[in-house]
């Protein structure tokens, strides 16, 4: 079997006093019933801060994050704990996995076409499993990650559409711009993945040369309609 350890990604463990309730405070999504979720943290102003899957482990909550990112994300949570008894810290005996297909693990909660994720002990075998990934989902025009996602709206990364967001959860940092905007239906950008050939600089967030795509972020009239994700058009 192919290696299936995403190295580009790690898992931070909280514990301690009602870490689902302290999570439901702070973060995008519902954390109050079945997860994996994928969900952010924002900005007072709603924009994405860090993007992340939550996990339980008893009543224990893991999430999975960039690893580049783990530690600015453990810094952040923390300041948010105040006098809370919670732990917040990486989990260095655990990774992410991820396959395209298969029995293991759940669907990603975002797209079932992404494929299948888990969280487990590192495999043996260290390469192959982060470029196949990436590349998979790049293919789907899904985006994620500080590289991508920026300091964009929350809505303006598809968020909605990837279930990435709840509106009846209650407050969260950052839900009232998040709220005003779904209510109003006032997403004026998107990000979007595109042909590398049809980049447009000044919109561009990253390119992916070795895959030929570009990740921008444009005005909703000005996204091509055959470059536009079927998730996205069937909204």
């Amino acid at each position: 079997m192919s290696n299936t350890t995403l190295l580009n990604r790690a898992v931070i463990r909280l514990s301690g006093d009602d870490v689902r309730g302290f999570l439901q405070g702070l973060v995008t999504n519902d954390t109050s019933g079945d997860l994996p979720v994928w969900a952010a943290l924002l900005t007072p102003q709603g924009k994405a801060m860090f993007d992340f899957f939550l996990w339980a482990d008893g009543e224990d909550v893991l999430v999975d994050c960039e690893a580049g990112a783990a530690d600015a994300l453990v810094k952040r949570l923390t300041l948010y704990r105040l006098r809370r008894p919670i732990s917040i810290a990486v989990e260095p005996a655990l990774a992410v996995h991820w396959a395209k297909d298969g029995e293991q693990g759940v669907s990603d909660p975002r797209l079932a076409a992404i494929g299948r994720r888990w969280l487990a002990a590192a495999s043996s075998e260290v390469a192959g499993a982060d470029a196949a990934y990436l590349a998979h989902r790049l293919s789907l025009g899904v985006t994620e990650g500080q590289a991508e996602l920026g300091d964009i709206l929350w809505l303006e990364t598809n968020a909605a559409e990837l279930n990435g967001v709840s509106f009846t959860k209650g407050c969260y940092v950052g839900q009232e711009n998040t709220a005003r905007m779904n209510w109003r239906q006032k997403i004026n950008r998107r990000l979007i993945v595109v042909p590398l050939a049809d980049a447009n600089e000044k919109r561009q967030r990253v390119a992916y040369p070795e895959l030929g795509l570009s990740v921008e972020h444009l005005r909703v009239e000005d996204v091509p309609v055959d470059k536009m994700p079927s998730w996205m058009a069937a909204e």
